[in-house]
């Protein structure tokens, strides 16, 4: 629990809003320190032969304008693309469009601020279930990136695929979805909403009935 707790506390997160020209958007952002250099870190993040040792498996074309697919999640087209700083691209899953902004800040003594925002329309679903819906799955990834980084390029995190269903991994999801909520309810929401909102989707995550 001491490891999870750390990972969680290591997290910085923040929802708020953009007005895109097809109207009101909400913003999910999620932030940490990673303790390698800034072109490591992009490198993980883009090369298509490291990405799916911490991530999932990509194809595609991995360049502005060119399209990518993640095995069994989103796929998208690449918008922008400047190593080792920045990359933004859409987001396409289950017949709906949001975008992905990613930046990258070198830090003192070698190490790399990440800061990921998931921008998407407001929606039915926003308003089930809030922003955890896509901040557990950001933190779920980026905590496996925290595990592989040190490892070196041909590594594996700790975790794997079967993790989130351990109690480790649940009393991850649990607190995640719990600092989303406060998150949520900073953002000026009603506490009773952001708390349903943060039920429902730790019930998702978790395979668990509220």
């Amino acid at each position: 629990m001491t490891e999870v707790t750390g990972e969680i506390n290591a997290v910085r997160r923040r929802v708020g809003e953009r007005v895109l020209e097809a109207g009101a958007a909400r913003t999910v952002t999620i932030a940490r320190t990673y303790d390698a250099p800034v072109e490591d870190v992009w490198d993980a993040c883009t090369d298509p032969e490291r990405i799916p040792r911490w991530f999932l498996p990509i194809s595609g074309d991995l360049r502005p304008g060119g399209r990518y697919q993640l095995e069994g999640n989103a796929g998208g087209t690449i918008q922008r693309c400047d190593p080792p700083r920045a990359l933004d691209a859409t987001w396409e899953f289950a017949g709906q469009v949001s975008w992905i902004e990613l930046r990258l800040t070198a830090e003192p003594g070698g190490r790399t601020r990440f800061a990921l925002e998931h921008v998407a329309h407001a929606d039915d679903h926003w308003d089930e279930f809030g922003p955890g819906a896509v901040g557990i799955g950001w933190e779920l990834g980026m905590l496996a990136l925290s595990q592989y980084l040190p490892a070196g390029r041909l590594g594996r995190p700790r975790i794997g695929p079967e993790w989130p269903a351990s109690d480790e991994g649940r009393a991850f999801i649990a607190l995640s979805g719990e600092r989303w909520r406060a998150a949520h309810a900073a953002a000026g929401v009603a506490e009773d909403v952001a708390a349903s909102c943060a039920a429902r989707t730790i019930a998702a995550y978790t395979g668990t009935v509220e």
